[in-house]
């Protein structure tokens, strides 16, 4: 099971960030409510990747990174960055969902232009790091 989590955490992230951009075009499109189920989709896509993976680093085994050169401190400057914003966004996309649910248009869209880029910068890091992780520097077995 804990083989598998890596790659549904992945598939998850990939959906919840391909939602949420799905999310902004509608907006931008003008289909407000396309645009809240879309992001309903993506704020549930997101609940259930967090899940998958706290579950993954709850059971999986610590490892080192095993990419050497100059692809280390890319590595860590991007799981470094990845980690803090993650951190961030949590709240703010939880924080920006309510208020659009609630109606509350002027402060959704307030933190809304904060949010997605933040929300879209995690979701292709965690993508890439996942990428240079289990498949270009895979742990050993």
């Amino acid at each position: 099971m804990s083989d598998l989590l890596p790659h549904v955490t992945a598939a998850l992230n990939a959906l919840a960030g391909l939602l949420a951009l799905v999310g902004f075009v509608l907006i931008k499109l003008g289909r407000p409510l396309l645009h809240r189920r879309v992001m309903t989709a993506a704020v549930i896509a997101s609940g259930l990747f967090l899940i998958a993976y706290l579950l993954h680093h709850f059971t999986a085994p610590v490892f080192v990174f095993r990419g050497q050169g100059v692809i280390r401190p890319i590595y860590f400057a991007m799981l470094i960055s990845h980690s803090v914003l993650a951190a961030a966004v949590a709240p703010m996309v939880v924080f920006a969902f309510r208020r659009g649910r609630r109606g509350m248009i002027v402060e959704h869209r307030r933190l809304a232009r904060w949010t997605l880029p933040i929300w879209l910068y995690v979701s292709v890091t965690g993508l890439a790091v996942y990428v240079m992780v289990y498949h270009l520097y895979p742990p050993e077995a």
